[in-house]
């Protein structure tokens, strides 16, 4: 992680931290039903939107380095490719990606790729993007190789989130596979006075976010988790940190914030009460945090 990266971010005006998301970004066009997935493709933005579009911004020349990017893994096992829903590592995408870079620019003096980018875990660039993202991990095995990468990016700084997994069983297997990249670390549970919880926005609960469709049946089902076997309903924030403390890992468990990003624009009841109110704080907050410490 460059120092120009955690300065960035450090120096984000937060005049607008206090203040809730104004509205739904309505965005423009496009359901895609294609399947398959893509080896070559590098960005979000090279993906049509899943749901009411992403926005489009552009950023002053000259300073492309100096930008926050949404880095999104690709990873080989479990469901991988994308279609109307997508599944493994390109569940949500792009319109999660862009949503929140979008937001994060929005509601900070932060500048935000308006691309993002998609990259697996060997490959050599993988260091000059210090936060990534790992969706649907309830799966997925990393490979040898893969598990090297992994250490080294986060040793060396970097910053990886998990999300939207549900379950004891998902649970147990992202556990064992970060065993494998860290046998002598464990995940522990984070503390609601953690400073991940108020760096921007004041969090004071573990909010659950749903797809959307179970986040539009709970306004009469009263039901926000996806699995109806009992173990999905509490939401867990665990982290594993290095020797000086310093925060590597984000796991957000019986949750899906990636979903409150990408379909935001949809339904007004779903944005109110599960993408203004807990995806984006919450990503916001991970965002920053991560860049600031």
């Amino acid at each position: 992680m460059t120092r120009s990266h955690r300065c960035l971010l450090g120096c984000a005006a937060l005049g607008l931290a206090g203040l809730l998301l104004a509205q739904r970004f309505p965005g423009r066009g496009g359901f895609w039903s294609e399947g398959g997935a893509r080896s070559d493709v590098r960005t979000a933005r090279e993906i049509p939107s899943h749901s009411t579009g992403t926005p489009v911004w552009e950023n002053p020349r000259g300073f492309e380095a100096d930008v926050f990017t949404f880095t999104r893994v690709r990873y080989g096992s479990g469901r991988s490719g994308y279609g109307r829903r997508g599944g493994g590592w390109a569940t949500d995408l792009p319109d999660s990606d862009l949503n929140l870079s979008y937001r994060l620019q929005q509601m900070t003096s932060l500048k935000c790729s308006p691309d993002g980018r998609i990259l697996e875990l060997t490959d050599p660039d993988l260091g000059s993007h210090p936060w990534i993202y790992i969706v649907e991990p309830g799966s997925l095995r990393f490979t040898d190789e893969e598990v090297v990468a992994l250490r080294e990016f986060l040793l060396n700084g970097g910053f990886l989130m998990l999300d939207d997994f549900w379950g004891e069983s998902a649970w147990e297997n992202v556990e064992r596979e970060m065993r494998r990249v860290f046998p002598e670390r464990a995940f522990a549970e984070l503390r609601l006075d953690h400073p991940i919880y108020n760096c921007v926005f004041q969090i004071k609960a573990k909010g659950q976010v749903p797809n959307v469709r179970t986040g539009e049946e709970s306004q009469y089902t009263g039901i926000t988790w996806e699995q109806h076997d009992g173990d999905s309903r509490t939401v867990h924030h665990r982290a594993i940190h290095d020797d000086k403390g310093r925060m590597m890992v984000f796991a957000a468990h019986n949750t899906d914030n990636g979903d409150g990003w990408e379909r935001e624009g949809e339904y007004e009841y779903y944005f109110k009460n599960f993408s203004e109110r807990i995806a984006y704080p919450l990503g916001i907050n991970v965002v920053f945090y991560a860049m600031t410490h």
